[in-house]
């Protein structure tokens, strides 16, 4: 009788920041799956102090003793050549690489008036730089092999708003055009990239503050989203099933996937002669105010109890 086949069967798959969180549920349903993980993680603390494989190779044991394929990497994602050395691992180790996924990330939360240069680069080098230089290390590979997929881990507080985050905003939209521009970029080699903005409680937002009420009721809600429910559509987005799926913006909450919309014209106004800054107020701006955004933030947006 022959053996059930995977979803991802033999798919080489690099996860970022699978140590723990996202991550590792990203990993493990990978290897449930079929495929052949390498778990990257720094091992280092939220602050992105310190440096331990341990959490990566833990994954790994679990994957093992599953029946599963896996290797540790814990080079850093921001830097140029730990980027290249975790791709060149996975072609060493299992002969090609299929997948990247970009979730690893650190978070330097603070009003954008009292944020540091330090906090804005940390952020900024771990989340951009670092999808940059993770999904550019394989892009030779995907070309030569016509094939390929990137998903990327993207935020409501960059596609929506938040407080105190314009490091970490600015990155995860950041990503986003990354993303569209690999889509398009690598369109005619086959390779597809697309984005995950997820809902869940993990290790990275447990340091949300609850010292109000209103902050307590979030903490609450994302408590009750768990990081397994994001891994469906990170195996099928890494799957051959979803070969014209590129380009593209989901966000997963709890038991719902959204598809997130894209920035395109909304309304505009014309006129012949030009206008002036007096004709801009007089005409443009009480034309379009009825569709102007308000200042949501992510809670504001996604207001319901998770499904």
């Amino acid at each position: 009788m022959s053996q059930p086949v995977g979803f991802v069967q033999d798919k080489v798959v690099l996860v970022t920041g699978a140590g723990g969180g996202i991550g590792r549920d990203f990993a493990l349903a990978l290897a449930r799956e079929g495929a052949r993980v390498v778990v990257n993680d720094l091992g280092a603390s939220l602050q992105g102090e310190g440096r331990d494989t341990a959490r990566a190779q833990a994954v790994v044991d679990e994957i093992k003793a599953a029946g599963g394929q896996a290797v540790a990497n814990g080079d850093s994602v921001s830097d140029w050549d730990g980027a290249n050395r975790m791709v060149t691992q996975a072609v060493d180790t299992f002969g090609r690489i299929d997948v990247v996924i970009n979730n690893a990330g650190i978070l330097r939360d603070r009003f954008f008036f009292n944020m540091s240069p330090e906090e804005w680069r940390a952020v900024i080098d771990v989340h951009l730089n670092g999808a940059f230089y993770v999904s550019r290390a394989a892009a030779p590979h995907f070309k030569e092999q016509q094939s390929g997929s990137y998903i990327h881990m993207v935020s409501t507080s960059g596609l929506v708003g938040n407080f105190g985050q314009a490091n970490y905003a600015a990155a995860k939209l950041g990503i986003s055009a990354l993303s569209k521009s690999i889509a398009m970029d690598m369109a005619k080699f086959k390779v597809r990239s697309n984005c995950i903005s997820p809902f869940a409680w993990s290790r990275m937002i447990s340091s949300i503050p609850t010292e109000t009420d209103e902050q307590r009721d979030r903490v609450a809600r994302l408590q009750k989203m768990e990081t397994a429910k994001i891994a469906p559509l990170a195996v099928f987005l890494a799957s051959d099933a979803a070969a014209d799926v590129t380009g593209q913006i989901f966000a997963v909450r709890a038991n719902e996937i959204f598809l997130m919309s894209q920035s395109r014209p909304l309304r505009s106004l014309h006129t012949e002669q030009g206008w002036t800054p007096q004709s801009v107020a007089d005409r443009v701006i009480p034309a379009l105010r009825s569709s102007f955004y308000k200042l949501d933030r992510s809670q504001d947006v996604f207001d319901w109890d998770p499904v």
